[in-house]
């Protein structure tokens, strides 16, 4: 693993699957990690697993207020120093609803969180990347921001987006030392995915037919989506900008 000692880490839904699973690896290879949630319990809970190091830092914030992201910011560059690697990482699934059944309020909630703070956070941490000539920026879409789901419009319109806008800040910090890629998972075996499975009804009914879409028969682990989230921030990546990169247990090899 590379050592990412004195390299600073910032985390968006840090207390999640996803986000725990890939800052203990960052942290475990030495890296300074700074963690944002909502849920503040989750955080702590998430502090005391790694230890309550001085290299921990939970910031409690609303990734879609763009006081608070100016906040989680400005936090983490005064307690950390700098910011080397960004994986923006904060999302819900919202309501699973055919979208004639999915009313403006679930749409705007789903979008505020999903693309809104992947934006906001990109606003406010690219500058500091661009100022000091490095960073790797991760952004976490979606095989949803490849490929269509049915009862979840609002999820699939937003992770989408943010392949568009990864896209669209790698282009624009080409040549400044930042790099910024999205990463698509299939179905990962966390809580996200409990909430899609009970909204589809018969819960184990569900399971089964969505590992079934996988070719490699079973969800990601978190573990799986934390290897490649730490590879991209790493040196070995230094090529690689404004990619989309499928996590998926093969379920884009026919596309």
């Amino acid at each position: 693993m590379t050592d990412f000692t004195d390299r600073t880490v910032l985390i968006t839904g840090g207390a999640g699957g996803i986000g725990a699973a890939t800052a203990k690896m960052f942290f475990d290879a030495g890296a300074r990690v700074a963690l944002v949630d909502v849920d503040q319990d989750a955080l702590d809970q998430q502090a005391t697993s790694l230890g309550s190091d001085a290299r921990i830092l939970t910031i409690q914030a609303d990734v879609s207020d763009p006081g608070d992201v100016a906040r989680y910011v400005q936090t983490t560059l005064d307690e950390l120093g700098h910011i080397d690697v960004f994986f923006n990482n904060a999302g819900i699934e919202g309501k699973v609803a055919n979208l004639v059944d999915t009313t403006p309020e679930d749409f705007d909630r789903v979008i505020g969180i999903n693309l809104r703070g992947a934006f906001l956070g990109l606003h406010q941490v690219l500058p500091h990347m661009t100022d000091r000539g490095r960073g790797s920026i991760i952004n976490t879409s979606s095989v949803a921001g490849l490929d269509g789901a049915p009862g979840l419009s609002p999820y699939v319109a937003s992770k989408h987006a943010v392949t568009g806008l990864t896209k669209a800040a790698a282009l624009e910090v080409a040549g400044t030392g930042v790099r910024v890629n999205s990463i698509h998972p299939s179905p990962v075996n966390t809580r996200m995915m409990r909430s899609i499975e009970a909204g589809g009804g018969d819960a184990e009914a569900q399971r089964q037919a969505y590992e079934q879409g996988i070719p490699l028969g079973r969800y990601a682990e978190a573990t799986d989506i934390a290897s490649l989230v730490v590879f991209l921030a790493s040196d070995e990546a230094a090529f690689i900008t404004g990619a989309q990169y499928r996590i998926d247990g093969g379920m884009g090899a026919s596309q």
